[in-house]
């Protein structure tokens, strides 16, 4: 069994947090296939929103996946979620589902609260994640109020210091808020600290994708409940 996790970026901290919970949730024997094209994620920054050529690269990614023998493919990057939602459809078709990382962490949010904070470092990660706790919300019949939280000045700093300044960040934030919730997998390591600094629930998308991700393979019938 394989399956494709497809990045348009990365950073050390999010593939061993990723691979981590995976390897938790899914059986030892499955192969676990990285595909990445980092000049996706340039791009969509460069534009602000994810134009035909970009798209199209991370698509031919999940065809390449899909060519190479994977099961399920994972789409990690939050930025180019709706292009994964708009190739629903050939997923369905090819028996390769197209898991999105954040997709059942954004269910998670609405079940827990109305008022969703939403940390990124960038706008064109905030926008989407939003789009889709939106589309979520409609689907739960539940009314949601969204509050912003752009981190700003976080590339290039360690982990710590990225640490506090999303601590700083949740901070700003924390009395207008239910539930604190994570656009970028990369913030994952920072979800408990911040849980136990404001007492709040936090939510950042790795393991919610890699439980989503096993889930695919259980309604396949290759992993059993």
């Amino acid at each position: 069994m394989k399956v494709a996790v497809v990045y348009t970026s990365t950073t050390p901290e999010l593939i061993a947090d990723l691979e981590a919970a995976l390897k938790k949730v899914l059986p030892a024997d499955v192969e676990i296939a990285s595909y990445q094209d980092p000049s996706i994620l340039a791009e969509v920054r460069e534009h602000g929103y994810v134009t035909a050529a970009p798209a199209a690269r991370l698509i031919t990614m999940y065809m390449k996946a899909v060519s190479e023998g994977a099961d399920a493919i994972l789409n990690v990057c939050s930025s180019v979620g709706e292009v994964a939602d708009a190739a629903q459809d050939i997923a369905k078709y090819t028996g390769i589902p197209i898991v999105r990382i954040d997709e059942e962490m954004c269910r998670e949010a609405v079940r827990l609260g109305l008022r969703i904070g939403v940390m990124a470092t960038l706008q064109t990660t905030l926008e989407p994640t939003k789009n889709t706790i939106r589309r979520v919300a409609r689907e739960m019949n539940k009314h949601v109020t969204l509050v912003d939280a752009l981190v700003e000045g976080g590339f290039g700093l360690n982990p710590d210091q990225f640490k506090q300044l999303m601590t700083d960040y949740a901070g700003k934030i924390n009395n207008d808020v239910d539930v604190i919730l994570f656009a970028q997998g990369s913030m994952a390591y920072c979800e408990e600290y911040i849980h136990q600094k404001y007492n709040k629930p936090v939510l950042s998308s790795v393991r919610f994708g890699a439980q989503a991700l096993r889930q695919a393979l259980v309604a396949k019938g290759l992993i059993k409940e």
